[in-house]
């Protein structure tokens, strides 16, 4: 018969603490049980198998003989005739699993690796028909505009029929993902139910590009401002400001306006800052005139 690995059964290391062992044990009970899986074929094997690598690896002695043999189970005899064994005899025999699910966990239903070395018991998988599990979570995502997403504002999702009402506060951030508890899958044999996590993806059709909360744009002045200097209005995500360009200013030219930038998630009355970067238009269509006063200009400098 083949050895079986019951740590990869619970997807766990040969290093797992009994803390490790049961947060596994829970976390795969819960997904392959009956229960929550009815008339499912491979999830009853699963069940089976995890309840089986359980009742080995969560009982210290038994963790130990399993340890001690490993692949070399089959030659555990002469390892006892040698002096290593526990003093245990252990027989090993093929046969047909032929225990009903429905009826109970018999020995009939362990492998026969498991028996062999430690005898069948039906009392994991008893205990784990009856315990409580804690449903499924779900999870969803929802689709933003910026704008939304910049102010606080009540939203209702439909997530398996069930209508959430739920408040979505300003600066929610694209990818980000909140948690509403209790809002999954039932739970099993009276266990809690689930929780819902929605991912939020924010679309941003505005020319005001977001990181984090500060928000970026370019702002697009004449040759004339540029270098005489002079008071432009410039766009923010919420209205127009006045601004001062200062004479001789060149392209690419930052300006910083504290608290214009994106609501701070959760902190009521914060806001980052909007950075505005100066692009310089030149003119077009000049006269002759025009020109004859840039050559002039040229000549000058």
């Amino acid at each position: 018969m083949d050895f079986i690995d019951y740590y990869q059964t619970l997807g766990i290391d040969k290093n797992a603490t009994e803390a490790d062992i049961k947060k596994a044990y829970r976390k795969l009970a819960r997904k392959y049980h009956p229960d929550v899986n009815p008339g499912d074929k491979d999830a009853e094997q699963k069940f089976k198998e995890v309840n089986e690598a359980n009742e080995v690896l969560s009982n210290a002695e038994k963790r130990k003989q399993y340890d001690k043999y490993g692949k070399d189970w089959k030659h555990a005899e002469q390892f006892e005739k040698a002096g290593a064994g526990a003093g245990q005899g252990y027989s090993y025999r093929q046969r047909e699993d032929t225990g009903g699910f429905g009826e109970g966990f018999s020995g009939s239903d362990y492998s026969d690796f498991f028996e062999s070395m430690f005898g069948g018991s039906a009392g994991g998988f008893r205990q784990g028909r009856s315990a409580k599990f804690r449903g499924q979570d779900f999870h969803a995502e929802l689709e933003l505009d910026i704008r939304d997403a910049y102010q606080t504002h009540p939203q209702v999702l439909t997530v398996n029929g069930e209508k959430i009402r739920l408040t979505i506060a300003a600066g929610i951030a694209d990818g980000q993902t909140i948690k509403i508890k209790g809002k999954g899958g039932p739970g099993a044999n009276g266990g809690p139910n689930g929780d819902l996590y929605i991912k939020f993806n924010i679309r941003n059709e505005t020319g005001f590009h977001r990181e984090g909360d500060q928000l970026y744009a370019n702002v697009e002045i004449d040759l004339y401002t540029a270098i005489l200097g002079g008071e432009i209005v410039a766009e923010t995500f919420d209205g127009k400001v006045k601004l001062k360009v200062a004479p001789e200013t060149q392209a690419g030219t930052k300006v910083r306006l504290k608290g214009k930038g994106f609501p701070v998630y959760k902190n009521e009355g914060e806001f980052g800052d909007l950075i505005l970067t100066y692009t310089i238009k030149n003119p077009t269509n000049l006269s002759t005139e025009e020109k004859k006063l840039f050559e002039q200009l040229k000549t000058l400098r």
